[in-house]
């Protein structure tokens, strides 16, 4: 994604779109990616934001924002962050509710005039299980983003199926089965969300699948030789919708942040100094949590590998410990760099970068194999599961830990990845797998063929 100037607007009819991210890091970055792929065909863009995690407007001076009331914005970062996710997410599908309704109903009033472009279509995520409902109301039509793979949704519907015939809670003795359903995936590798209300995940599955079934297409962030069109059948469930997938969304343009937190700049310079493809990045994303003592055993794991690493620690990342240990610190100088957050595609553009040890959020996965660096996969929750158990046994583009890893596992894995004729076959695979990428966005690739059927598609409207 790019700024404005990289941005080129050929004007369509008058056509506008209004596009309604959820305020969360990867959905924020996904829905302003693809705004701007959409502002480059033609449309003029309207966005409708929560007050929660407001997006940075200054960086996009060529969108409309309208910014809606949350129910949140009122309350301390520590009590949204002892919410847990699947609670801020039902919250967030209540509070909003008829604020989007008002908005979007004064959005589309605004836009009647001839002197404005008409608003043809509504791009909302996934997860505002609402919108469909409204989008009807008002007599407008709708797509959907899918932040995540198109494979995850394979999952989610799975998780409902196996709900449904008793598979719930999960014994361990049934964690590494492979249901026919759901390969490649174990029940171990379905999108489950940690909650001490397991109804409320299923009535938000269940909301979201009716939502996909009501739209007019859905949006995704991926490309077909990554995630072929049979991957939509899997697990019984084929996507009941036109698909359009025109990802990855960060190659149309030079990458230009929103994150909602600060870049640390320094790691770059400090990776200059660096031997090529010698450095492990890690990073878990914008919202995974580890208790101290895992991360006593991942900073051993690091220390004993004996690999330079950099190591995004982000205020709220470890539970119970506020700073890192002196002793840790002291063993890392001149081998290691510590950072609180970084410029995640600049990181992995960089030729020092040899591997990446990931929660496996839809984003950095795509990022990774767009960069062509091979994983270390330690899936938190939700979609991360499906995406790691694709990443190291389908795709074969990286190792997953699994369940709670030792120091010993994690410094084993790094040396495997990063140092041994496996990790060389797997970077191998990887570069393979870059090369397909890089193509797929060009003219006659597979997502520039798709974002000209999208962009037909809207103008249809």
């Amino acid at each position: 994604m790019g700024d404005l100037g990289d941005v080129v607007y050929k004007p369509r009819n008058g056509h506008g779109l209004v596009l309604f991210p959820l305020p969360l890091q990867g959905h924020i970055n996904s829905m302003l990616q693809l705004a701007n792929i959409l502002y480059s065909q033609g449309f003029s863009i309207t966005v409708i934001h929560t007050e929660f995690n407001s997006p940075s407007l200054s960086k996009f001076p060529h969108f409309t924002f309208r910014s809606i009331p949350d129910g949140l914005s009122g309350e301390g970062h520590s009590s949204i962050s002892d919410m847990g996710i699947l609670t801020l997410l039902s919250a967030l599908n209540v509070n909003c509710v008829e604020p989007f309704r008002m908005c979007l109903a004064e959005t589309l009033q605004s836009n009647s005039d001839a002197s404005k472009d008409r608003i043809a279509c509504l791009i909302s995520d996934s997860v505002w299980h609402f919108s469909q409902r409204i989008a009807d109301e008002l007599n407008i039509r709708r797509m959907e983003l899918r932040t995540t793979s198109i494979s995850s949704f394979s999952g989610f519907s799975a998780l409902l199926s196996l709900h449904k015939r008793g598979y719930f809670p999960l014994q361990d003795m049934k964690l590494e089965e492979p249901p026919m359903e759901l390969w490649p995936l174990r029940l171990k590798d379905l999108p489950i969300l940690e909650t001490e209300n397991p109804e409320e995940l299923y009535r938000l599955l269940e909301s979201m699948v009716k939502e996909l079934k009501g739209c007019s297409g859905l949006i995704s962030n991926s490309f077909e030789e990554l995630e072929p069109a049979k991957l939509n059948e899997s697990g019984g469930m084929e996507v009941p919708v036109p698909v359009f997938s025109i990802g990855p969304f960060h190659k149309y343009f030079p990458a230009s942040s929103s994150s909602l937190l600060k870049q640390d700049k320094s790691s770059l310079l400090w990776l200059d100094k660096q031997a090529p493809n010698s450095v492990l990045y890690v990073s878990f994303g914008s919202l995974a949590s580890i208790d101290a003592a895992q991360f006593e055993e991942i900073a051993s794991g690091l220390l004993e590998s004996e690999q330079p690493f950099l190591w995004v620690v982000r205020p709220g990342l470890v539970h119970g410990l506020d700073l890192l240990p002196g002793r840790f610190m002291g063993a890392v100088s001149g081998r290691g760099l510590i950072v609180q957050w970084a410029p995640q595609q600049e990181v992995l553009a960089h030729p020092s970068v040899g591997g990446f040890w990931s929660h496996c959020g839809w984003n950095s996965t795509l990022e990774s194999i767009c960069e062509g660096v091979p994983m270390i996969c330690m899936p938190c929750f939700g979609d991360q599961r499906v995406n790691a158990r694709f990443i190291s046994h389908i795709w074969r583009i990286g190792l997953q830990l699994e369940g709670k890893a030792q120091r010993g596992d994690i410094r084993n894995a790094i040396r495997r990845l990063m140092m041994s004729e496996e990790g060389e076959e797997i970077r191998g695979r990887m570069r393979n797998l870059k090369a397909k990428v890089d193509y797929c966005v060009k003219p006659e690739g597979s997502s520039y063929d798709a974002l000209q059927s999208l962009t037909t598609h809207l103008l249809s409207f």
